[in-house]
């Protein structure tokens, strides 16, 4: 672009000058040649303006990166809010489960105290408490008492065996509780982590959103330049520069694919000769004989489901994007694929990393229209989720300031991990 931008204005500049040299040469009727330092300052003209050509089309793409990096902060933090929920949703479940199962231990505690306070009141009407003599010399005689002595016995079995129980029981309320105090203390710590990961989404969204408006306007005035120094209008220099953007994309996610591809490949290769080294070794491998997710019925109810998951998440297409949003008329990364699976018969979590971890993992050889991609250092911080269509597109809501759309899966960069509802 920049040597057509180069010989086009040297052209016209060339011409220009030509053009000025040859109306005076007819008045005059005498040919004037260029003085070198003529030919020299037209150079330079041009030299001058292919330098500023080239100078706004790098300030274009340093803005688009700004652009960019400004609403990936804004995702970041908007599903890091989302992880946070999540997260205090399973304590709040867990603090409600552990305060019944110290409500109920504390009732057995007391169902064992009166207990025990009622076998205490039976022995004492029993006479079990009676002294020995006082047996001995009553009116049933040696006999009568050996029965007292068995029914004495007995009593402090059972009474043994009830405290006992009540012990237990006291032990069970007290850990009960503990958990459940420990459950609450840690409900009130996500609460307040929760909080604040909020309002760090808001103000990274708002950041985001300023960062846009300004950047925006940046292009603006620089596409407006760049339309004076090429001498074309502001539409066609408009027009030119989403071109050149859409090509530059175009290129980066053909070489992300391929970067893919080739990992991919060599880990298949090391999987296939780890594989053999094995086979050598005498190790069986039946996983060969295990249909999977192949067979033709598990095949089908996916793909079912994956339509109704996939014809939803097209009609959200041009929706804005919101951080912790799940529609109807906003939506953030993860929100748009909970949604969308739901209308599957698929339930997933609020939070990108919360659904890879709950669905079946998949190599991204093994992608099929439906299932979800996934971008993160590792599976804790998966932080952007998008829906695989075929052939390499996916659609996402991407961030701040974008709507709901359709692209490469290696536009950004190539993601991390894949899986299937």
């Amino acid at each position: 672009m920049r040597s057509t931008v180069r010989g086009a204005l040297a052209t016209a500049v060339a011409l220009a000058c030509v053009g000025g040299f040859t109306s005076a040469a007819v008045a005059d009727k005498h040919p004037t040649v260029p003085t070198k330092s003529q030919v020299d300052q037209a150079k330079a003209n041009v030299t001058k303006k292919a330098g500023d050509v080239a100078s706004i089309q790098a300030a274009l793409v340093v803005a688009n990166n700004r652009l960019e990096q400004a609403g990936d902060k804004a995702e970041e933090a908007s599903e890091a809010y989302n992880g946070a929920v999540w997260h205090l949703q399973l304590a709040k479940a867990a603090t409600t489960k552990a305060l019944a199962a110290a409500k109920a231990a504390t009732a057995h505690v007391a169902t064992e105290r009166a207990g025990i306070a009622a076998l205490a009141v039976q022995s004492y009407s029993d006479g079990t408490s009676l002294a020995g003599v006082t047996a001995l010399l009553g009116p049933g005689g040696p006999a009568d008492a050996m029965n007292r002595v068995d029914v004495v016995e007995s009593a402090a079995s059972s009474m043994k065996a009830r405290f006992d129980e009540y012990a237990a029981a006291s032990a069970l309320a007290k850990a009960a509780t503990k958990k459940a105090e420990a459950d609450q203390a840690k409900q009130a710590e996500l609460t307040t982590e929760a909080a604040h990961l909020r309002d760090s989404a808001a103000a990274q969204a708002k950041t985001a959103q300023s960062q846009a408006t300004a950047i925006a306007a940046q292009k603006s005035q620089l596409i407006t330049q760049l339309a004076a120094d090429q001498k074309i209008s502001v539409a066609l220099a408009t027009q030119r520069q989403q071109a050149l953007e859409a090509i530059a994309a175009a290129k980066a996610a053909a070489a992300a694919a391929a970067k893919a591809r080739a990992a991919a490949e060599a880990a298949a290769q090391a999987a296939a000769a780890k594989k053999a080294n094995e086979a050598k070794g005498g190790s069986s491998d039946n996983s060969a004989g295990d249909p999977g997710d192949d067979s033709p019925t598990t095949q089908v109810a996916t793909t079912a489901a994956a339509a109704r998951a996939i014809a939803f998440a097209r009609r959200q297409l041009g929706k804005m994007y919101l951080w912790a949003a799940a529609g109807p008329d906003r939506w953030d990364c993860s929100g748009l694929t909970m949604v969308a699976w739901q209308q599957g018969g698929v339930s997933l979590p609020h939070y990108s990393a919360a659904q890879y971890a709950e669905i079946e993992h998949i190599g991204v050889d093994d992608l099929r229209p439906g299932d979800l991609v996934f971008w993160g250092g590792s599976p804790d911080t998966i932080h952007h989720v998008a829906m695989y269509l075929g052939g390499g597109m996916i659609i996402q809501a991407p961030h701040t300031g974008a709507a709901v759309d359709i692209e490469s899966m290696y536009a950004w960069e190539a993601p991390s991990y894949f899986g299937r509802p």
